[in-house]
């Protein structure tokens, strides 16, 4: 036996494990085998009704059931009365089911609509103001600098660099000014030497009789403007960042500017009905599409350029003039061209906000002062007059009525009117309710039941498992398998 096993190559440490292997499955066949087992065996203990009893249990269904208009197909005694309870029942059926279908497709095309109301109040919340000179900087600190442009100039023929002609002089110095100054900061040199809210340039400031004054930040854009005198200030929302971008309001000097506002309020549902996504949200604070924009360019910039734009919102390592002209700008024109930062859709970068609060504004102008006033005030200010309708302007704010409008989106069909529908389907064309869906249900799961028995008691029983026969041929040779 010994010679016989090793001639195979089946040593006896082998067929011993391969032995309790098949042991180790036998268990958990057994197992399944068990449970169909009982199951069946559970099954074949309870009775098959005969047809008589079958005809029985369904006329008794039909009789009982709340479904109208089925027991009057199975009471009638003439053919006729009972073909024509059929095809009301059936065309009823039928109604229904082209009534929920129809139901179910409106819903799932996720229609709104757009409510607007007008609340009155005693008590308004007044919005922020933020103030932006016109003038940006300081001409005796740009005039250090020993070039004919502006610094702002500078930095914008960077951010546009396709606008920048390579034979002009201009751009020549741009590109000589960067190469001189790589170490150069824009923001230091934007806090040290731009225009600042401060006492000394909002000399008054009252609101609601109460005194005001300079707390708003200083914020900036890269839209040019310098050889404008004036003011342009934005109003928006405490909790949204300023936008001077093509949004703010200018006021000349020498002017006195009136401002009315009021105050609109919009609600945009979430996604599928709308556009929006609650989940959002911004490391700067609340949510704006604007504000969104501007992490998405700074987070593909720093990606890129391993630093970030004073203007743009992150706590990056600034971007010298060396980087925006040859890293910076080039990355902006790449994220434009492959639209890496796009808005308005739920599945854009940067989707339209949940809900926002925007304040339409009327201005209308006048001179700033008449020539009383302008003595006082050239008293009081210790300025000339002419100094006075030169760098002087006054800006009131008011509300037009002490009332806001909300314009909000919303679903058209919830899911408590789409139950509603249905269940009035059901009872308009079949006298039906969620009970009678119950007792159907019940049906169909009895007569599955007896189905189940039917078939095991008429399929033959499962045979036995028969272990393979040996190779006669081989034993002839003295060989056989382990």
């Amino acid at each position: 036996m010994d010679l016989v096993t090793d001639a195979i190559g089946c040593p006896e440490d082998s067929c011993l494990v391969k032995s309790e292997m098949e042991q180790l499955k036998k268990p958990k066949a057994h197992t399944e085998k068990g449970v169909f087992e009982k199951i069946k065996l559970y099954l074949l203990q309870k009775p098959l009704l005969s047809p008589t009893d079958r005809r029985k249990f369904d006329r008794d269904f039909a009789i009982s059931t709340s479904f109208h208009g089925v027991h009057n197909i199975v009471r009638s005694r003439n053919k006729i009365q009972r073909v024509i309870w059929l095809t009301v029942v059936l065309g009823s059926v039928s109604l229904l089911m082209w009534q929920v279908y129809s139901r179910l497709v409106n819903y799932f095309s996720w229609p709104t609509t757009t409510s607007i109301e007008v609340q009155y109040v005693e008590k308004i919340e007044f919005p922020a103001v933020t103030f932006c000179n016109l003038n940006r900087f300081k001409t005796d600190a740009v005039a250090r600098f020993g070039i004919i442009y502006f610094l702002w100039d500078i930095v914008s023929k960077v951010f546009h660099v396709q606008e920048i002609n390579a034979n002009s002089t201009d751009s020549q110095q741009a590109i000589d000014f960067v190469s001189t100054h790589q170490n150069f900061s824009i923001t230091e040199f934007v806090k040290n030497n731009g225009f600042y809210l401060n006492s000394s340039t909002l000399l008054a400031c009252e609101f609601f009789g109460m005194p005001c004054g300079p707390e708003e930040e200083f914020t900036d854009s890269s839209a040019l403007g310098f050889a404008k005198a004036g003011i342009i200030f934005d109003i928006h929302s405490p909790k949204k960042e300023p936008q001077f971008d093509g949004l703010g309001l200018s006021s000349p000097v020498g002017m006195h500017a009136r401002v009315t506002i009021r105050q609109l309020k919009t609600v945009h549902q979430e996604y599928p009905w709308g556009e929006c996504k609650p989940s959002l949200k911004l490391n700067s604070g609340s949510y704006s599409t604007s504000g969104c924009l501007k992490e998405c360019k700074a987070r593909h910039i720093e990606e890129w350029c391993g630093c970030l734009p004073f203007m743009l919102p992150g706590n990056g390592i600034e971007c010298d003039l060396q980087k925006y002209y040859n890293c910076v700008s080039p990355v902006l024109d790449l994220v434009e061209f492959k639209e890496l930062c796009t808005m308005g859709t739920h599945n854009s970068s940067c989707p339209v906000s949940c809900e926002e609060t925007e304040y339409p504004a009327t201005v209308s102008y006048s001179t700033f002062s008449g020539q009383n006033a302008l003595k006082l005030l050239s008293k009081k200010l210790n300025q000339s007059q002419e100094y006075i309708r030169e760098n002087l302007l006054n800006i009131e704010i008011n509300y037009s009525d002490l009332n806001y409008k909300i314009t909000q989106q919303q679903k058209a069909v919830s899911v408590p009117e789409l139950l509603a529908d249905i269940g009035g389907q059901l009872g308009l064309f079949c006298g039906a309710s969620m009970i009678t869906i119950i007792e159907i249900i019940e049906y169909i799961f009895t007569n599955f039941y007896w189905v189940c028995i039917f078939f095991l008691l008429k399929i033959p029983a499962v045979t036995q498992w028969a272990p393979p026969s040996h190779n006669h041929s081989g034993n002839k040779n003295g060989i056989e398998e382990c």
